[in-house]
């Protein structure tokens, strides 16, 4: 592959049938086939090995990035595919917060088989940002066989348990979000009963309507109480509703710990 041609291939599906692929030196992909469950489900991955000084995003990237998006199909009648991110870092990149993945990262795959046994094909892709200067889009795609006698695969049990904690295993408290207009939108700060990490604390506010632009957090802490307020807009403009039952809140911990909160009540 010519290096003057990675932009181009960057826009691309790169080809089909191939275990594992290899981006210019970048960034190389494979499917790790993983294992069926007593229940049924399959286990399987999808990873991600970058060069040193390159990097991925999470599920939010932070000022700027792209998040990874998966895509499946299969001749087999499984019933859903769930994508597992595990808990990124916050890094700063001359003065941008991203949140995302170096090194490598390992997407656990939760496969609902829907009963179905023996091997079962699948195909998908993969499109990711892989940067370092600059951020290139890059689209992996995979065919594959998700093998009936598979092995459990260390790396990937690995990669479930880094998933962010719930409220209950956190021993969350109280969840608030207050709510005051603003010229363009909506002014939303939310207050956490949880106990502070011995690590610096970073907050991500997601509310339900993906149309909503959101502002970076800013943090404060008293005691037990985490405070994060941030600024939210409709991306086409205009007045639009904030659903406390539906907003997604993820404090992160730059030891490698997160806690995934949904839904706040009333301050």
């Amino acid at each position: 592959m010519r290096k003057n041609m990675l932009i181009l291939l960057a826009l691309m599906a790169l080809p089909t049938h191939t275990v594992a692929q290899d981006f210019g030196g970048m960034a190389r992909f494979e499917i790790l086939p993983g294992w069926r469950t007593p229940s049924g489900d399959h286990i399987a991955a999808a990873k991600i090995t970058l060069a040193p000084g390159w990097y991925t995003y999470w599920r939010v990237p932070g000022e700027v990035g792209i998040p990874p998006q998966f895509s499946f199909s299969s001749d087999s009648d499984i019933a859903r595919i769930t994508p597992h991110l595990p808990v990124p870092e916050v890094f700063d990149k001359t003065g941008i917060v991203s949140i995302g993945y170096k090194d490598s990262v390992i997407f656990p795959l939760t496969v609902d088989t829907n009963g179905v046994r023996g091997d079962i094909p699948l195909t998908g892709a993969l499109s990711v940002g892989v940067c370092e200067e600059i951020c290139i889009p890059v689209t992996f795609t995979f065919d594959t066989l998700l093998p009936q006698n598979g092995r459990r695969d260390a790396s990937i049990v690995a990669a479930l348990e880094s998933e962010p904690l719930t409220a209950a295993q956190a021993n969350v408290g109280k969840v608030t979000c207050v709510i005051d207009p603003i010229e363009d939108g909506l002014r939303v700060t939310t207050r956490i009963n949880v106990r502070q990490s011995s690590a610096s604390e970073y907050v991500v506010i997601e509310p339900s309507d993906p149309n909503i632009w959101v502002s970076q957090a800013d943090m404060s802490r008293t005691d037990a109480t985490l405070s994060a307020t941030v600024e939210m807009a409709l991306l086409t403009g205009g007045p639009f509703a904030f659903d406390r039952s539906g907003v997604r809140i993820t404090v992160l911990n730059n030891n490698g710990s997160a806690v995934d909160l949904r839904g706040c009540s009333a301050g």
